[in-house]
């Protein structure tokens, strides 16, 4: 991942260059991937039954 690249996902995340002390470059890819997963539609959602079997 290149610096640019990094600034953009801050960016995009609303994360301020304050905020970048207190936060990794992992945790910020981690955050720009689970911001991905929020417009995620899950239609199945699993029960009990399926918890016991996994």
């Amino acid at each position: 991942m290149t610096t640019p690249l990094f600034l953009l996902r801050c960016v995009q995340l609303g994360i301020s260059i304050r905020d970048l002390d207190l936060l990794t470059i992992g945790m910020v890819n981690d955050m720009y991937a689970e911001s991905s997963n929020d417009s995620a539609d899950y239609s199945i959602i699993a029960g009990q039954d399926e918890f016991d079997l996994f």
